[in-house]
């Protein structure tokens, strides 16, 4: 995989069209000219890295959430801490668990080679999230772009602004909403939970303290994850104990089942208003896919920079 991408980006760095566009809206063909082949780059250097470690994808699809959720679909994420802002990678929800940040690195230089200066880390994040969820067996749509990265970052925000694995259902139905984002929109995209692991840390409370819970499943969890905190808090546990590799409809499945390992997981079926879309899911995979698909192209137009705004970072970890 690795010599193949290598001979692909050769094969065609110098065939790119080195043109920009100010559009002020995300169009699925932004860099049909600028960029012919982005697409085939970043796709072949995700590929790779899940390849090499399924978990990849779902941290690559993580990144895209924790991104689009703090000041909208910027790239901020990326950013390392400079003198002038603390960025979003040591807030709460990020700090030991965000990961993925060296295989957008890999993708950024890959598309560096092909058209310099072009394509943002803000729609790399994207693409390389759709690209991660269909190669593990989901579906697939067409990625809005045309964002531009933003050059600066914001700790606090990341602290406040993407939902935790304690919520409760009203919680989330809010943070969502307030993003522009349906109910439907917050089950089909919890279904992204469908892959990727969590830590000990984020589930501990669920599994000793809530009555909503499997209780065979909550006595498996409990081997691996104490309850005294700060005790084996990153232990890792699958949060679809049944495909975790695998983008399908488990997640749902489990959480009939009470075998949802976040709090805020089971909340989404607890016999409260979502438990009938729960079950449509449960059953139905086709109408999942299409959902999640329909509700990723409407996260990812959360807030972008368009235009002049922003910039298009030459390292996705700094500003230009």
């Amino acid at each position: 995989m690795a010599s193949f991408c290598s001979s692909f980006i050769m094969s065609f760095a110098l065939l790119a069209l080195v043109s920009g566009s100010a559009n002020a809206s995300l169009y699925t063909n932004f860099y049909s000219s600028s960029c012919p082949k982005l697409f085939d780059t970043v796709k072949c250097t995700v590929e790779s890295a899940i390849s090499k470690e399924a978990r990849m994808g779902a941290s690559l699809l993580r990144l895209f959430f924790h991104d689009c959720f703090v000041n909208g679909c910027d790239g901020s994420i990326l950013l390392d801490d400079t003198s002038r802002f603390t960025g979003e990678k040591n807030a709460g929800p990020n700090k030991n668990s965000a990961r993925g940040f060296e295989v957008i690195d890999k993708i950024k230089s890959a598309v560096e080679e092909v058209c310099p200066g072009v394509v943002s880390c803000a729609d790399i994040l994207a693409i390389a999230a759709r690209d991660s969820v269909a190669i593990l067996g989901g579906p697939i749509w067409d990625v809005k772009l045309g964002r531009r990265d933003a050059r600066t970052a914001s700790q606090s925000a990341a602290n406040n602004d993407i939902p935790g694995p304690t919520s409760s259902l009203n919680q989330l139905i809010s943070r969502f909403n307030a993003l522009g984002l349906s109910t439907k929109d917050l089950v089909s995209l919890s279904g992204g939970h469908t892959i990727g692991q969590a830590r000990c840390t984020t589930f501990r409370g669920h599994i000793y303290n809530d009555s909503n819970i499997d209780s065979y499943f909550a006595r498996m969890r409990q081997s691996s994850c104490p309850r005294t905190s700060g005790s084996g808090d990153n232990n890792l546990a699958p949060l679809d104990l049944a495909t975790p590799t695998f983008f399908d409809n488990h997640y749902f499945k489990n959480l009939i089942q009470k075998k949802g390992l976040l709090h805020s997981d089971q909340q989404l079926f607890n016999g409260g208003s979502t438990d009938s879309i729960v079950r449509t899911y449960s059953t139905n995979p086709t109408s999942f896919f299409a959902d999640f698909s329909a509700a990723m192209i409407k996260m990812g137009n959360i807030s972008p920079l368009t235009g002049s705004h922003g910039e298009i970072r030459k390292n996705c970890r700094r500003v230009n």
